[in-house]
């Protein structure tokens, strides 16, 4: 091309998320979408702009992930978090003016394109959606405070993610449009406490009639048509063409989770409204860390931090299947992910720490083994790792199985004594790893200690695994869980106890929303005043509860 057309032909940076929404907080990221004209295509997305943001001072943590469901390079730029996602449209030159909701845009796109797209054009109609702008801010920031502290903020976990919240919230804002902020809260509360899951929450019927008349044929989410749909658990639809669940990570102990969270805050939020309590209650933080007796402490370590950094990605992105695996279990009645991991640095390795609490059923004269669970998540990740060429020979997966009173041992200092767990004695426990060793052929000693013909020998694309037990070769298994403490007949080499997956297949029952009227609404008053103002004090400034109180 000429200088003159290069000047014409342009391209464009969107934002999308919470940036776009106005709820972004500090330390927070920015989702961005780059939108190219017709003659520049992905791959030119992800190699020669690649290598242009390689050579700049101000990328920090760059990397890219060419093959994710929506593709996206990752980076620091300047400080601030980036994720960039990449479309091309069939215009010739993109401009300033250019709107990314009309539909006719979709045509002859690619379906990764569209879904990039996808995030700018949700955000969009989610803002003209809905019946008041300042309320539906302030109520949203509130809400994501409120899921951060509680620990269910986060799609990748199987929780909900800031698009999902969002659309929740629009969703009381439009069955409360003349509501203040405060109210929509309270009400959110009340409408998900007793909203009948898995009856999706929709902001507006689908456009797939007038898709239809442009010719257009995504795929959408119906479960009439689809069969996977029929098992999504607590289904969010986006409103934009093509219409998608927004929630498809969700697990049975992630929405239990969840709901409960919401059975608690409509609770203490009835208790603000009627002057028994106040704001701090709302946002305590979790009690995660001495909620349960038992954890699973899954543990991804590399040499570097560039290693670490690809590691902890695919690691963090398939602990929802071991929280899968591990609901599988028959006396596991709840598997409970945090949101928060824990990252440390030593001389040999980088490591970063996620933490599983699990719940048990009736389990006397029991021993539980959940092994095979484990060693499951293991192969998965590091064969994943092989396929997509990210395994390098420093990365290590460990996974173990500690007691409360071990936590210590796993947790930096500063966290333990913020959740108040005592400091006990115990005996260390061993774990189970399972590293990829090229060196290592032939056979490997299994989880007791026995030697097994390695079965992955023959494909040449795996490297063998390697089993070992740290801290010593003993045959005791740190993945078995004993709840008698004393002689039960039972080895621990016995079989474990499992049950097949249950069925997450949803019926078709029909919603009918929660009885909350306009005539509920918040009534004005001196007490109502404080309620308005310490509210929105507590959520514009996003600051620790501590300090709140202070400066109140």
């Amino acid at each position: 091309m000429d200088e003159h057309m290069i000047e014409q032909v342009g391209g464009q940076i969107y934002t999308f998320g919470s940036y776009r929404l106005g709820v972004n907080q500090k330390g927070a990221d920015i989702d961005t979408l780059c939108v190219a004209p017709r003659h520049i295509d992905r791959n030119e997305f992800f190699t020669t702009f690649y290598e242009k943001l390689k050579k700049l001072s101000e990328v920090k943590e760059l990397r890219a992930v060419p093959d994710a469901y929506v593709p996206v390079i990752k980076m620091t730029f300047d400080g601030i978090e980036l994720d960039m996602l990449f479309a091309r449209l069939a215009l010739q030159a993109i401009t300033k003016e250019q709107d990314l909701c009309e539909l006719s845009l979709l045509k002859n796109l690619d379906e990764k394109s569209v879904r990039s797209l996808n995030g700018c054009r949700v955000t969009d109609e989610i803002i003209k959606l809905v019946p008041q702008q300042e309320s539906f801010r302030l109520a949203l920031r509130a809400i994501k405070l409120w899921a951060k502290k509680k620990g269910i903020y986060s799609n990748v976990l199987g929780f909900l993610g800031g698009v999902s919240w969002a659309m929740l919230v629009a969703r009381v804002c439009q069955l409360y449009p003349n509501a203040a902020a405060a109210t929509i809260v309270n009400k959110f509360f009340l409408v998900y406490d007793q909203w009948k899951w898995p009856q999706p929450v929709l902001l507006k019927h689908p456009d797939s009639d007038e898709a239809a008349k442009q010719g257009l044929s995504f795929p959408e989410w119906d479960p009439r048509v689809n069969h996977k749909d029929r098992f999504h658990l607590m289904p969010i639809i986006t409103p934009a063409y093509p219409q998608q669940n927004s929630t498809f990570n969700v697990t049975n102990s992630t929405r239990n989770i969840m709901t409960m969270e919401f059975k608690r805050g409509l609770e203490v939020t009835n208790a603000i409204f009627a002057g028994k309590d106040d704001w701090e209650s709302l946002f305590k933080p979790s009690d995660f860390f001495t909620r349960y007796k038992h954890y699973i402490v899954v543990i991804a370590k590399a040499a570097t931090a560039d290693h670490q950094l690809e590691w902890n990605g695919l690691v963090e992105s398939k602990i929802r299947f071991l929280v899968a695996n591990l609901e599988s279990i028959d006396h596991i009645i709840l598997a409970h992910v945090s949101t928060e991991s824990f990252c440390s640095k030593s001389e040999d390795d980088e490591q970063t720490k996620w933490f599983i609490g699990l719940e048990f059923g009736r389990t006397d004269n029991v021993n539980i083994n959940l092994t095979d669970q484990i060693r499951h998540f293991t192969s998965d990740v590091y064969h994943k790792a092989v396929n997509i060429q990210l395994y390098k020979d420093d990365m290590v997966l460990d996974v173990l199985h500690v007691r409360k009173k071990e936590l210590k041992n796993y947790l930096p200092q500063d966290v333990y004594n913020r959740v108040g767990l005592k400091k006990k004695s115990f005996v260390k426990r061993n774990s189970l790893s399972m590293s990829p060793n090229n060196d290592t052929g032939g056979n490997s000693p299994d989880v007791n200690g026995h030697n097994e013909t390695n079965k992955n020998s023959s494909d040449s694309s795996v490297p063998p695994k390697r089993a070992r037990l740290s801290d010593s070769q003993s045959s005791d298994n740190s993945h078995i869980v004993d709840f008698k403490n004393s002689g039960s007949g039972r080895s621990a080499n016995d079989s474990p106890i499992t049950v097949l997956g249950k069925s997450t297949q949803s019926d078709s029952r029909d919603s009918n929303y929660p009885d909350v009227s306009n005539s509920e609404r918040i009534s004005s008053g001196s007490q109502v005043g404080y309620l308005k103002l310490s509210f929105s004090f507590i959520v514009h400034n996003s600051l620790e509860i501590s300090t709140l109180l202070k400066i109140v």
